[in-house]
């Protein structure tokens, strides 16, 4: 399993790094210098690119080699990947070769037997890099490989659509040869104090693969999270922790684009999701309070663009009859704040504070950096089985729910608010556990939470409109016109909590969730 971490800079900032006293201080040797020209094959349908594979035959030295990586994950910039690799006689691979090499379970195995994807592959992008390398061993006695890749990768044909036949590269490789993994993450937090760099969250081949097929950046949602009964509660915090990091890092090229609303609400959900498991744990381990207020940093620079987002897009969008003038009007105001906003959440998320927080968190992870603060019962808590914890943590989440619900209909907007959040809450830690859990109860029960979180949170909408159009007029061409649609807006969607009534949707679903059977 190849353990990676990647990392890029600006063409400028290479000088700053091959003189950064740290690869002075731990280079074992001189830096190797070598040139290499890949390419990588793939079916014209792109058969192992879906499968998540990419193979590749590269040219370094006069040899040629072939290496295939194949299922692992990515997690805060940390790539786990299986690989397999070795020598062969020319730009060709040899699919016989890498069969022998690869493990009998492995998926990629018999899509690569398949007589149509032998007779199909074919190459689809090239990369040309200069590398440099340097064999890096800690105080601590960690090896790691730290790569300077500088280049460009192309495509063969100018797409139809006019996007681009190349893409250029400068970024940087910690590559895990011995030790722990949390090794790599000091490395990068090392340079980082000298050199710019942010995460990078895909490898060359995605970056090909994404301008082979001239695919757009897509929102990254939380995919599902596979857990064993024969995990510890540590090995399941881990396994949450990092799904949700997936998410955030996934979302990161996105928001740093600059206006993709849905990449930019991924992420916060991301982080959300990954607050929530926090809270989950919390009896048992605790962020540390440097990176807690770096994460309430990064939710408050994405939650301000999102409040924005969905003032524009869904509360005066879906606002019609005799009020939909002054929406119109409103809205396009809106989206003026919004288009700011995520300016300035591209800016946190291209930071070195960005950055820092990732790498922070994930070598946290990585350490296990709560151990030496847990008392001897936490440490046995946390070494034993997770179907207990589980099983009490969800029992609890819905106590919780039910006692703040038990006043729903009379409760104030803040009140409200304490539901809302107690339902998001026990929503993400059903789905976290889901797995674990009888499928034929998780599904109707979570789509009753969802349902009661959608009705409680279009309630919060609507007291996030009323701060924000409160704000809105300040500094806006005909501030007057603004005011008095404004006033009316805020008055309608008053109203229309008002007429909501006891018969309400937010009554019906809350009744509708009372019935539910806990998942089991």
């Amino acid at each position: 399993m190849e353990i990676e971490l990647k990392l890029l800079l600006a063409p400028e900032d290479v000088p700053r790094l091959r003189v950064h006293a740290l690869l002075a201080q731990y280079a074992q040797a001189e830096p190797q210098v070598l040139a290499m020209h890949d390419i990588y094959v793939d079916t014209p349908d792109l058969q192992l690119c879906r499968h998540q594979a990419g193979l590749r035959v590269r040219q370094v030295d006069g040899r040629w080699v072939q290496t295939l990586k194949a299922g692992g994950t990515v997690s805060g910039g940390l790539h786990s990947r299986h690989e397999w690799e070795g020598e062969v006689a020319g730009p060709a691979p040899e699919l016989d070769a890498l069969d022998a090499a690869i493990g009998r379970k492995q998926p990629i195995r018999a899509l690569l037997r398949q007589d149509a994807v032998r007779a199909g592959l074919q190459a689809v992008f090239t990369t040309r890099m200069e590398r440099t390398v340097w064999q890096l061993r800690t105080p601590q006695g960690d090896q790691i490989e730290c790569v300077l890749d500088q280049g460009v990768i192309e495509r063969g044909e100018q797409g139809a659509d006019g996007a681009p036949r190349s893409v250029s590269v400068s970024e940087i490789e910690l590559e895990l040869k011995q030790g722990q993994a949390a090794s790599l993450f000091d490395v990068a937090l090392a340079l980082l104090q000298d050199v710019p760099l942010r995460l990078g969250h895909m490898s060359k081949a995605e970056r090909g693969y994404r301008l082979a097929a001239s695919q757009p950046l897509q929102a990254v949602k939380a995919q599902p999270l596979p857990l064993d009964a024969a995990m510890t509660v540590e090995q399941v915090f881990l396994a949450i922790c990092s799904n949700c990091l997936e998410q955030v890092s996934g979302n990161q090229d996105g928001v740093a684009a600059g206006e993709d609303v849905e990449s930019l609400h991924q992420m916060r959900v991301g982080l959300r999701r990954l607050r929530s498991a926090l809270g989950m744990f919390k009896t048992l381990l605790a962020l540390p309070d440097a990176l807690k207020t770096e994460l309430d940093w990064l939710g408050g620079a994405l939650g301000e663009a999102r409040d924005w987002d969905v003032l524009a897009g869904n509360t005066l969008a879906h606002i019609d009859g005799e009020a939909a003038a002054d929406a119109a009007a409103l809205a396009q105001a809106a989206r003026e704040q919004a288009r700011a906003a995520h300016a300035r959440a591209a800016q946190a998320v291209m930071s070195a504070r960005y950055t820092a927080w990732m790498l922070g968190i994930q070598r946290w992870l990585q350490a296990r950096g709560w151990r030496d603060g847990c008392s001897a019962r936490q440490l046995r808590r946390l070494d034993g089985g997770v179907s207990p914890f589980a099983h009490a943590t969800l029992r609890k989440d819905q106590r919780r729910l039910m006692k703040r619900g038990k006043r729903l209909l009379h409760a104030t907007p803040q009140q409200r608010h304490r539901v809302r959040i107690a339902a998001k809450k026990t929503r993400y830690a059903t789905e976290f556990f889901a797995s674990l859990l009888d499928a034929r109860a998780v599904k109707p029960y979570v789509g009753r939470l969802s349902a009661l979180q959608d009705e409680l949170g279009w309630l919060n909408d609507v007291q996030v409109a009323d701060r924000l159009l409160q704000q809105l007029p300040d500094g806006q061409p005909g501030q007057a016109e603004l005011l008095l649609h404004a006033a009316f807006i805020r008055g309608y969607l008053a109203a229309g909590i008002q007429s909501q009534g006891v018969d309400g949707s937010m009554h019906r679903a809350w009744r509708r969730f009372k019935t539910a059977r806990l998942p089991a």
